[in-house]
């Protein structure tokens, strides 16, 4: 499915995503990540190879949110669920995380912090379905 523009403004718009991913025993894995959109995905980053990265090749099945300042007619602050299946790419990271620095610590910052980082590994999760509290919601 194609992100509605309301919901891109919310996925690139500097508001750190809560990543849900499912751990090898079932239970929920949840972790914080910086995320863009490249080719109608939802992308972020990391340079060492992480448990939600391991859990996301094992089970493709990924849950974002996203909350807003935005309060909705009925007085209560939007958010952005995205239900989506995830695939983990090798290479790319430092050059995702410095697009996504941008956003997310300011236009003059050098991200990663360090000479030569490793090529990392990009995550790209196609979006299934949308839930939450805003224009998004049908």
């Amino acid at each position: 499915m194609e992100l509605p523009e309301s919901a891109k403004k919310i996925v690139e718009g500097g508001t750190v995503a809560h990543v849900a991913t499912v751990d090898e025993d079932g239970k929920p894995h949840v972790t914080m990540a910086w995320t863009g959109i490249e080719d109608g995905e939802i992308v972020f980053a990391t340079l060492p190879d992480q448990r939600k990265l391991k859990n996301i090749r094992r089970d493709p099945r990924v849950t974002i949110s996203y909350q807003t300042d935005n309060v909705s007619p009925m007085g209560l602050l939007e958010y952005l669920v995205v239900y989506g299946e995830g695939r983990v790419t090798e290479g790319g990271a430092p050059e995702t995380l410095q697009r996504l620095a941008h956003v997310y610590i300011g236009p003059d910052v050098k991200f990663p912090p360090m000479p030569d980082p490793p090529p990392g590994y990009v995550t790209r999760i196609t979006p299934k379905r949308l839930g939450g509290i805003g224009p998004w919601v049908g």
